[in-house]
C-alpha cells in the first residue's frame, strides 16, 4: 500500500522515542501534498493503534507508550497552520475523551477535521468530568458534540455521558469514535437517536459537509 513505507519508519521512530525521524516523515507527507486527512488516517491513527496493541500484549512498557503520545501531540501541535481554515462557519462542536479517559489523541484529529471545515472548535481534551461537559454544553450551545472512547473499559462512561447529555438536550447531534469502540459501536447508535460513529476520518468529513448542508433539524436526512 502506498502509505506503508512511511507507517512502518513512523511507528519505528514512535517506539524508539526519536521525536526528530517522526517529523520528519509528516513533514515530507504534508510537502508531497499528501492531505491531512491521509497523513492522521494511514501513518498517525494507525501507528498509535499498533502501539496501544503491543501495549495491550505487554510487549512494550507504559512509558514507551507515554513517549509515543507524546511525540505524536508535538506533531500534531506543528501542524496546527495546515490546518486552520480561512473559512469560518457559525458552527460549534464541543469535542472531548469521556471521563476516565486519559488518551485525547483520537479526539484532537476529530477535532482538527471539524477545524478545516471552518467550525469553531471546543477542544476540551482528556478526563473530562461528564458534570462539567455537559455544564460547558449549556453554555455554548453546540451544533455537535463529539465523544472519543480508547479503552473499552471506559464504555461505561459513554454511556452515561451520552443519557445526561440526551436528557437535557433531545435533538442535540452526538459523535462517537475511538479504538475503545471497534466492536460496539453499533449498540449504542441503536440505543440513541441521533449518535453516529465513524470509523474513520473521511467519512466524518463525509458526515460535515451534509450536516453543513442540511443542519442539525434536518439531520435525518444523512444516512447512518
Amino acid at each position: 500500500m502506498e502509505f506503508d513505507n512511511d507507517h512502518k519508519t513512523f511507528l519505528k521512530a514512535l517506539l524508539e522515542g526519536d521525536r526528530v525521524l517522526a517529523s520528519d516523515i509528516i513533514s515530507n507527507l504534508t510537502d508531497n501534498n499528501h492531505t491531512i486527512n491521509d497523513i492522521y488516517e494511514h501513518i498517525i491513527r494507525r501507528a498509535l493503534y499498533d502501539v496501544g496493541v503491543l501495549w495491550e500484549e505487554g510487549k512494550i512498557s507504559v512509558a514507551t507508550e507515554h513517549l509515543s503520545s507524546a511525540i505524536v501531540e508535538s506533531i500534531l501541535n506543528e501542524l496546527y497552520s495546515k490546518i486552520i481554515s480561512r473559512y469560518r462557519t457559525d458552527k460549534i462542536v464541543v469535542a472531548a475523551s469521556v471521563e476516565k479517559e486519559v488518551h485525547q489523541i483520537g479526539i484532537k484529529m476529530v477535532s482538527d477535521v471539524f477545524e478545516m471545515n471552518g467550525w469553531n472548535v471546543h477542544f476540551l481534551g482528556a478526563d473530562t468530568p461528564s458534570n462539567d461537559l455537559v455544564k460547558f454544553i449549556d453554555t455554548v450551545n453546540p451544533g455537535i458534540v463529539a465523544l472519543s472512547v480508547s479503552i473499552y473499559f471506559h464504555y461505561p462512561e459513554l454511556l452515561k455521558i451520552i443519557e445526561i447529555i440526551r436528557q437535557r438536550h433531545p435533538l442535540l447531534t452526538i459523535i462517537i469514535g475511538g479504538q475503545g469502540l471497534r466492536h460496539s459501536s453499533g449498540e449504542i447508535t441503536k440505543q440513541f437517536d441521533r449518535v453516529y460513529y465513524f470509523p474513520d476520518l473521511y467519512k466524518l468529513e463525509e458526515f460535515i459537509k451534509k450536516f453543513d448542508k442540511y443542519g442539525q433539524k434536518d439531520i435525518d436526512k444523512i444516512s447512518r
